[in-house]
């Protein structure tokens, strides 16, 4: 299948929107990058293409690709047939008739996709008279489609054989009127296109949405009608009730105009129908209805995710009705009223020219992704943070599961990570921050044994101080007391050897002594000298010291106190 649904990855914020709203548990692959974010990207293969995550998200991340361009090319060189499905209307209240109008100028052949729901609303009745069929799941939707075929296979054979609305349509206008022209379909759906693709019976896709934006990128005006004109010129005969297919309950409340008593519920919106059809697959066949109409958009067609219409459900609703009276009306003139007998007309046609096996249709199952046992989610969970039974059970839908086994289910297959869960999240966070909280008071430990040492410290050098300056005091006096003695010495010598009356041999031995004493004091003031120097540079030092000591106190005490 085509990659209908694309990501925008810049624009992808990780809040899991799409995620939630998703009913294709498959669909969403979840991967944290490497600068810490979250982006979700599709895989097309698991994809049913409702395009509920295109609606839900707010930040531009999704969006989808449809047939316009590539008709718009086409209807350039071939002429294309455009089939306006019944939507159109309600998407476009007085502007449809010119917007088919503007396709006609452009040389396409108009056909009403109504005219196709009534005969589907006939191939089912005649399947279920001629007991063809058992108790059937409605298909004009193929959202729902793709969701049987690749969740629960098991309601293939369940699901109605008879083709779609528009696949109808064109296989009478191929089988019964000859025509081989490409087929391009205006429609409010994204998930057509899958449809068209498996049959083979329609080209292209074109969805109300992008044809606007077609329309607004090339400034093509579109005439504007009355809201109340509710009739076309069509190439062939205009739809009649089928016209009402777009809405909730569209092809139940025309079963029912034909046959009353047939048994049928109903179910829209894709937080109820798949969850629905899930519990359908469980139960009894005895238990399920004769027809179990399903729509994967709440409000029907008429606001399909290909829609991009402004208009309200009450609105919507509001043109169905004036649809619908006008839709009876002309079935009164048209040859469509019940005749006698309550015999319906149109349907007389159809039983007159129209094969049943001709619009019917086979389906593709697939095999369903196994579902992991209890002991393959066990490391799953214990990964996530998640080790007792009620930590289990969480099921906080933050990742946008319905339930913690759903997302471990999810990152078993490869299809999630454990960052994405909260509860993991808060469970390293919880981790680390007491990691931090030890570190810290490891730190503070640390500190305070710092400061104890610097504030020895701080006082070892303050003595230091006090002894450098009693050094100091003592190198000064004793340096004054040798510079007196040693002049003394040298007066004595000079004495001595101008002294006459003294024996010269005394006199030279006792001039030794007093020489060789000057010299030694002369000595003695000179280290003196040089203890000074040293001592005033190791002053010096030590007040360095003191100053880094003191800042170290500082910084110390800082800490201390901001903690």
């Amino acid at each position: 299948m085509s990659e209908l649904i694309i990501v925008k990855p810049d624009k992808c914020v990780g809040c899991n929107s799409c995620v939630r709203n998703c009913p294709a548990p498959e669909a969403n692959i979840v991967k944290m990058l490497e600068d810490g974010r979250f982006v979700t990207s599709v895989d097309a293969e698991h994809c049913i293409v409702c395009g509920e995550c295109v609606k839900s998200c707010n930040h531009g991340a999704r969006d989808y690709i449809d047939d316009t361009e590539a008709a718009m090319q086409r209807m350039s060189s071939d002429k294309l047939i455009i089939l306006a499905t019944p939507a159109i209307k309600t998407v476009y209240p007085t502007k449809w008739k010119g917007i088919l109008d503007w396709f006609r100028k452009k040389g396409c052949l108009i056909y009403d996709v109504s005219l196709g729901a009534d005969i589907c609303t006939w191939a089912h009745l005649r399947a279920i008279e001629e007991k063809k069929v058992g108790n059937l799941i409605t298909q004009p939707c193929a959202a729902i489609v793709k969701y049987v075929e690749t969740y629960q296979p098991k309601l293939l054979n369940n699901l109605s054989p008879i083709h779609s609305p528009i696949s109808c349509e064109i296989t009478y206008i191929k089988k019964y009127l000859r025509r081989s022209n490409p087929i391009a379909v205006l429609s409010p759906c994204i998930a057509k296109k899958t449809e068209f693709e498996e049959t083979g019976l329609a080209e292209y896709n074109i969805t109300f949405k992008k044809l606007s934006e077609y329309f607004d990128k090339n400034g093509i005006a579109i005439t504007a009608h009355s809201v109340h004109d509710l009739e076309y010129d069509f190439d062939d005969q205009q739809g009649q009730l089928g016209a009402v297919y777009p809405r909730p309950g569209g092809l139940r409340d025309n079963l029912w105009m034909h046959d009353p008593d047939l048994n049928i519920t109903t179910s829209e919106g894709v937080q109820k129908v798949y969850h629905e059809l899930d519990m359908y697959s469980e139960m009894p066949e005895f238990k399920h209805p004769q027809v179990f109409d399903v729509l994967s958009c709440e409000f029907g067609c008429n606001v399909g995710p290909g829609t991009g219409t402004k208009q309200t459900v009450f609105d919507v609703m509001s043109t169905m009705r004036e649809v619908e009276k006008e839709a009876k009306n002309r079935r009164k003139t048209s040859g469509g009223m019940f005749g006698r007998g309550g015999e319906d007309k149109l349907f007389k046609k159809f039983d007159d020219t129209l094969k049943l096996s001709d619009f019917m249709r086979t389906y593709k199952p697939t095999t369903p992704t196994p579902v992991p046992t209890d002991q393959q989610l066990d490391p799953i969970f214990e990964i996530m943070g998640k080790h007792t039974f009620d930590e289990r059970k969480y099921d906080c839908h933050a990742c946008g599961y319905k339930s913690c086994r759903d997302m471990a289910t999810a990152i078993y297959r490869g299809l999630n990570t454990p960052d994405n869960c909260v509860v993991h999240a808060k469970t390293v966070l919880v981790a680390r921050h007491s990691q931090l909280q030890q570190q810290h008071e490891r730190l503070a430990e640390i500190t305070n044994e710092c400061l104890e040492l610097s504030d020895k410290l701080k006082s070892g050098v303050e003595e230091i101080t006090t002894n450098m300056e009693t050094i100091g005091a003592s190198n000064q006096a004793t340096s004054e007391r040798a510079g007196v003695v040693n002049d003394l010495l040298k007066n004595v010598i000079t004495f001595c050897n101008s002294n006459t009356t003294m024996d010269a041999g005394s006199v030279q031995q006792l001039v030794g002594i007093l020489e060789t004493t000057s010299k030694a004091f002369g000595a003695l003031d000179d280290n003196v000298t040089t203890t000074k120097e040293s001592s005033e540079i190791i002053a010096r030092s030590v007040e360095e010291i003191k100053s880094l000591v003191d800042d170290i106190n500082a910084t110390l005490h800082k800490t201390v106190s901001t903690k």
